[in-house]
């Protein structure tokens, strides 16, 4: 096991990331977090598993920093950064977690969404510009 997830989305972007590399890899206890993702914190989330002999090109791989610019047929995409540390590691948030969380706990999910950015670094959250939220 190199890594653990309690987010599928993630765990299957992982997964690919070392499948195009050429690295054979699966996901344990994949099946019970997609039948219900409340069991993901309790069996230790989504463990991305490799074999031994790979484990450390994985690691090397995973542990890559998230690239400024990425070249695509459509032209340079320039990654979004944090306005208050300059981290790239943010995220586009559309869904407001512990609302939508609490409310699917007691089987009364209710999809509140605030369209913003958030910093995974220093956990600054700024919002969207409407060009963004549009596109």
């Amino acid at each position: 096991m190199i890594r653990r997830f309690r987010d599928l989305p993630e765990a299957l972007l992982a997964q690919g990331t070392l499948e195009s590399a050429g690295i054979e890899s699966f996901l344990a206890d994949e099946n019970i977090v997609r039948m219900d993702w409340f069991w993901s914190n309790l069996i230790g989330g989504v463990k991305l598993m490799v074999s031994p002999a790979d484990a450390s090109a994985a690691i090397a791989i995973l542990s890559q920093p998230i690239p400024e610019k990425i070249e695509t047929p459509e032209g340079e995409y320039e990654q979004p950064h944090c306005p208050q540390c300059g981290s790239l590691d943010v995220s586009f948030e559309e869904l407001n977690k512990p609302i939508a969380y609490g409310s699917a706990y007691i089987s009364l999910p209710l999809p509140v969404h605030n369209q913003g950015w958030k910093c995974h670094t220093c956990d600054h959250k700024w919002d969207a510009p409407a060009d963004e939220i549009a596109g």
